[in-house]
Formats: C-alpha cells, structure tokens, sequence
C-alpha cells in the first residue's frame, strides 16, 4: 500500500468520511506524494498528451491569438502573460516561437508561468532556458498593476470537484469511506440545500468551488486591468448531471482509489456555469467555442499545409494524424471546448464567432 494511501486511510480513520474534493486535493496536490507534485505525467511515456504535445501547430496558432488579441487592445506596452499549469513547458515555448513576428509582444510581455510542482518547474525551466521567465505558486502572486493576457489549457479539469446525489429525501453530498484498507463511496447523512434543478433520484451534479473562483478572480482582473483570458479544456457547454470523475493512467481508465497518488484524477469542467461567473464580473464571455472550429477558424489547415511543404511523406502523414486529433469531434475537436473573457466594450476576440 502507497504511502499517500495509508495517509488518507488515516485521515479518514480520524475525522469520518471525506469529500471527493478533499480526496482529489489529496491524491493530486499532496505536497510529497502528490500525482502532480512527484514527476512528469505528460506524453506518451507518460499517462496522458495534451495538446501542445501533439503538435507544434496548436501553440503556434495560440500564440498568434494573443498577438492579435494585445493588438487589438492598443498594443499595451507592458503587460503580464500568463498561463496556469504549464505542463512541460511546450505551449508557452511555441506560443513565443510563433510571436516572434511581433517583437513588439515580447518586447511587453512579463511571462509568468503559474506552477505548484517543483518537478514540473524543473522540466519547464530547461524547456524554456534562456528565456526571461517568473515563475509563481498562485495568480495572487502576479501583480495587478498591468493588462493581464493569460491562458490556461487542460488546467480547470484537475482542480477538486465536490459530488452530490439525488435520493428520495433531497441531495446528499457524495463522500469516501473506508473499511479494511478499502475506499468506497458513501452519501453524506444529512441533505444538502441546494439549486440543482429538477432531477431523477441517482442523478449526480458536480460542482466546482475553485475553479469559478479562478475564473471570477481573472474576470475580474482584465475586467479592471484590461486584456483576455483562453481557458481550454474538455467539458460541456451546458450545465447537465452525469458522473465525469475520472482516474486514468499510461493512457488508459483506471480504478479511483486503487493508487491514489498514482493516477490522474480529472473531471469535465462545467463551462455554463464558468461563463455565468465570469458575466457577474462585468465582462465579455465568448464562446464557449468546439476546439476543431476554433482552431480551424485560426487556419490550423493552412499553417499544417505550409508546414508540410518541406518534409518528407511520413513527417506529412503525422502532421496530418495531428491535425486530426486536434480537430476531430470523434477525437479532441468537439469535447474540448474554448471560453474567452475579455472586458465589456473591448475588442471582439480573434475566431470567434
């Protein structure tokens, strides 16, 4: 048995039941056996790719947004680039490669890359050597006295969720139990107030406490500062019930509580229920957008053609198989979703319709 599971055993012995959010906390954040403080889970050695590692091309067009998102808005002449959970690195190193035609960006830019993990600090700062970069533990930490142009892509699925069930006698919160080493769901024993709607008994609703925090606080900030937010990830436009929880490892489904510590534990980010936070914070929410129409709109097709005019015919079939994936709604086109936030008043924002 791992470490971090006897850790939560404990924790569970001592004070009752846990919350899911308390068990992803745990699982994903724990300072020393943390899935994401420990190591590299990304690529395909790793457990999951995301989409700066699939290709070149998604940054690039990424980072092309945001030049002319910043042209957009006056050109500000210093302002704070961001992007939360940079993963290895790859899609702010490509976002930079691609605003090199601008010199002027770079040339304002303050780049800040928003990183719990001392591990992936590691990787990211070879992936990034060279270049001028702080690195912080919190958005807090990223001064207010700027525009703020930020990213965050995959970043709102792993942040804790907490779970609640439709029974007879109301909602009752999902919780964690153990028994002989084991850990198993339970339902808290009172209900739970709530607003979820209507619903059949067993319909699960998810809810997530820090992200719309996360989204309030940086809708707030460029509603103040100026600037845009791109938040990508896979989720649903409309806010639903379902059970999204998911652990998966070296790229396959795998058991919740078997390896806490050793499994990515991720969730569909509820992207209704982001955009209406965001609105309360006086700006402009646009889409959220499918990540094949939005790449597409960004001319993913044209930059894959001129990328493949120089290579030979297997290079070309990858970029291809890439492109594919990105924009495929039977792959990453359609679950993924796009949400932009910019101040109300502002410049429309680029491949939105």
């Amino acid at each position: 048995m791992s470490v971090l599971k006897e850790k939560i055993l404990c924790r569970i012995a001592s004070e009752g039941p846990i919350t899911v959010a308390q068990y992803m906390e745990m699982a994903l954040y724990d300072p020393e056996h943390g899935y994401y403080m420990k190591g590299d889970p990304f690529g395909a050695k790793g457990d999951f790719i995301t989409a700066p590692e699939v290709s070149q091309i998604f940054g690039e067009l990424i980072g092309l947004w945001f030049v002319q998102a910043w042209e957009d808005r006056g050109r500000p002449d210093c302002f704070s680039f961001v992007e939360l959970g940079p993963g290895r690195g790859t899609l702010m190193a490509d976002m930079l490669r691609a605003a090199k035609m601008r010199p002027e960006f770079l040339d304002a830019a303050k780049i800040f890359l928003v990183e719990t993990s001392s591990a992936l600090r590691a990787i990211q700062q070879q992936t990034l050597k060279g270049l001028s970069i702080r690195w912080c533990e919190s958005l807090a930490k990223v001064g207010h006295d700027a525009p703020l142009f930020l990213v965050a892509n995959e970043f709102l699925d792993a942040l804790p969720i907490n779970q609640f069930v439709k029974t007879g006698d109301g909602w009752h919160e999902r919780m964690i139990a153990s028994k002989d080493g084991n850990l198993f769901f339970v339902l808290s024993d009172k209900a739970t107030v709530s607003q979820f709607g209507a619903a059949t008994i067993g319909s699960i609703f998810e809810q997530c406490t820090i992200a719309a925090e996360v989204v309030g606080d940086i809708a707030s900030r460029t509603a103040k500062s100026g600037g845009a937010a791109l938040f990508i990830d896979y989720g649903h436009g409309e806010a639903g019930f379902g059970d999204t929880l998911q652990a998966v490892k070296q790229h396959k489904y795998a058991d919740l509580f078997a390896e806490p510590g050793e499994v990515d534990l991720t969730s569909h980010v509820d992207f209704e229920a982001l955009s209406n936070i965001a609105r309360a914070a006086d700006t402009y929410v646009f889409g959220p957008a499918p990540q094949g129409a939005f790449l597409k709109a960004l001319g993913i097709d044209a930059r894959a053609k001129k990328l493949k005019e120089t290579v030979d015919a297997e290079t070309r079939k990858a970029i291809d198989n890439a492109v594919e994936r990105l924009t495929s709604p039977s792959q990453m086109g359609h679950l993924f979703k796009v949400m932009a936030v910019a101040a109300s008043g502002s410049s429309p924002l680029p491949a939105f319709s």
